[in-house]
């Protein structure tokens, strides 16, 4: 009979801490809202997040949170420790901007402009690491409020330069892992999701294994022989060359690589070289990415670049070297936190809501936490149900429906207090 009272006692409780933060997710969504209309509209570039992190800081100190500042340059790092002991989860948001000149008509559209490699740009939120922040920082506010459900830590972690910092700069989830950032207290799990523009509000997407492409970027240094516009004949046309190999980089891809294993793209996104109308000259240089989902299919990839720009430079009379530098790994889900996690984003999204996708080339340094310790990455959708059109992310038109905000508090907080109750 005691048990039998015991249990009905749990149960209410159960029954009411839940209606209670049923009721702080309703009330919160418009702060999260206004947080993330607030960074869209004053963006900054990766290890420059300096206001951002400012803001970050002063709502987490509000909360009562232990916090950490200038981790990895200008990241945040806050501590919440639950009135249970138990193990440590961390929850992982995003914070820098593209240099990318945003073209919508919003109330809150960025105005910023700065110089990005010398050229001249606006600034803006066109992956959406707006929403991952203010998201973070709703779950940060609610979670603060339920300490007594808490059987251990959480650590939230503010990460700038996810797109990748300065050339000659460290920073993003790599520094801040040098600097301990998973350690003191030592991370068991982490947890990370992404806005999406072309999944509907109120669906989650996730994939068990490799979710996102290992990145490489690279450089390729073409040299030939200037001479006069008028006067090819006298010289060696570097842009040409760079022609050449742009065309040759791509048969890799359609002819080289077995897509039916994983997808793979080779990318040339800059290309820089002359100085006037009427001069060939000296030297062009193109930096790009490769993105890769298997490990022999990359190496195969980065030989055969190789080889045929040293090949296609020579053949036209120029010289061409090329260096890589690895962005991030694949990001890999852990099958046993998958499993583990699932009925809970089933029972925060529905059933029908949370769906298997497959594998993006798009790529995330939240790979490098997955490296250490297990993690989740998952998919939020960002789109408007029943509309037909998305703006895709890195371009000037990205956009969001604010709606699907809600459904990242919910779910990254219940996906905490899930783990951390089942350990």
């Amino acid at each position: 009979m005691r048990v039998l009272s015991f249990l009905i006692i749990l149960t209410c409780a159960s029954t009411f801490a839940q209606q209670n933060l049923n009721q702080e997710f309703e009330a919160i969504e418009s702060k999260v809202i206004e947080w993330r209309r607030d960074f869209h509209q004053h963006p900054e570039l990766s290890n420059q997040e300096f206001k951002t992190a400012e803001k970050i800081t002063a709502h987490l100190k509000s909360l009562g949170l232990e916090v950490q500042t200038g981790v990895a340059k200008t990241g945040v790092v806050a501590v919440l420790k639950g009135n249970h002991p138990g193990k440590v989860v961390a929850l992982r948001a995003d914070i820098d901007a593209l240099p990318v000149t945003e073209r919508n008509d919003l109330p809150f559209k960025s105005e910023v402009r700065t110089t990005f490699l010398n050229t001249e740009t606006g600034v803006m939120h066109a992956c959406g690491h707006d929403t991952h922040t203010a998201i973070l920082m709703g779950v940060a506010e609610i979670l603060s409020k339920h300490k007594e459900d808490i059987h251990g830590t959480v650590k939230f972690i503010f990460q700038p330069a996810e797109e990748g910092p300065p050339p000659g700069e460290e920073g993003g989830a790599k520094l801040m892992i040098k600097e301990g950032v998973l350690e003191n207290p030592k991370v068991d799990a982490i947890f990370g999701l992404h806005i999406n523009s072309e999944t509907s509000v109120g669906t989650l997407k996730y994939k068990t294994g490799g979710i996102m492409a290992a990145v490489e970027r690279f450089v390729i240094t073409v040299k030939g022989k200037q001479s006069h516009g008028s006067q090819p004949w006298s010289g060696v046309d570097p842009i040409l060359i760079s022609a050449k190999i742009i065309d040759g980089l791509q048969t890799i891809i359609s002819r080289e690589a077995n897509l039916l294993v994983e997808p793979a793209v080779i990318t040339v996104g800059k290309i820089t070289s002359g100085t006037r109308f009427n001069i060939i000259p000296e030297t062009a240089e193109l930096i790009g990415t490769v993105r890769t989902l298997d490990p022999d299919m990359k190496a195969m990839i980065i030989r055969r670049m190789t080889e045929m720009t040293q090949t296609l430079a020579k053949a036209y009379g120029g010289e061409a070297s090329i260096s890589f530098q690895n962005n991030t790994s694949i990001t890999y889900n852990d099958t046993e936190l998958v499993g583990l996690m699932l009925p809970t984003l089933k029972s925060v999204a529905g059933d029908e809501n949370v769906k298997i996708m497959k594998a993006t080339t798009g790529g995330e340094d939240f790979s490098y936490f997955q490296e250490i310790v297990p993690g989740f990455y998952f998919f939020l959708g960002g789109k408007t149900p029943g509309s037909t059109q998305a703006f895709p992310h890195h371009t000037p038109d990205f956009k969001i429906d604010e709606s699907g905000l809600l459904l990242g508090v919910k779910t990254l907080t219940q996906m905490a207090l899930d783990y951390l109750n089942q350990n």
